[in-house]
């Protein structure tokens, strides 16, 4: 299996687009989301990702098949200041999921931001907060911390731990 992770160019914008739409309807679950008049859910925050330094977003693809999207910004959810990375969205299609390419990726993208790193989960979500807690455990070799919010910021279970500077694995193909 040929996993690629590459960053999303501004010509695959509406490739990313069309991804996030999916996916929103798959978090709808348990955001309880609705579309719009347009019949979208329409992702408020895409075009950041090609203007604003601190947010790089990444496609997925399985034999070069597309398979989802990683999107990695700075933030911190304890305090609200830009000084963590952070997985601000990550979607495998479920197609992909429970083949250890989920676990794959996240671990390739926090080899490429060393440094402190949150992930958090909406507590809802209890296939995520398992994915996570387990991706996280196995990458940290169980050197993180868990907090959980409550409150105007979070929602949940936030994982944080260090990605070392010396990344393990250099390659984004399985």
């Amino acid at each position: 299996m040929d996993i690629e992770i590459t960053h999303a160019t501004v010509n695959e914008r509406p490739v990313l687009r069309q991804l996030l739409e999916l996916y929103q309807y798959d978090f709808s679950e348990f955001d309880n989301a609705d579309l719009s008049s347009m019949g979208l859910y329409d992702y408020p925050y895409l075009d950041h990702y090609w203007v604003e330094q601190e947010r790089t977003p990444f496609l997925v693809r399985v034999n070069g098949n597309l398979a989802g999207f990683v999107l990695v910004a700075r933030y911190n959810y304890l305090t609200g200041q830009k000084d963590c990375w952070v997985i601000a969205e990550f979607f495998i299609m479920r197609k992909y999921r429970h083949q250890d390419i989920g676990e794959y990726v996240a671990r390739y993208i926090f080899d490429q931001f060393p440094g402190a790193w949150q992930v958090g989960q909406i507590t809802e979500n209890q296939p995520a907060i398992s994915f996570w807690r387990k991706v996280i455990d196995r990458y940290s070799l169980g050197d993180f911390q868990e907090h959980t919010l409550n409150n105007e910021i979070w929602r949940g279970p936030i994982q944080t731990f260090i990605s070392p500077i010396s990344p393990p694995h250099n390659g984004a193909n399985a």
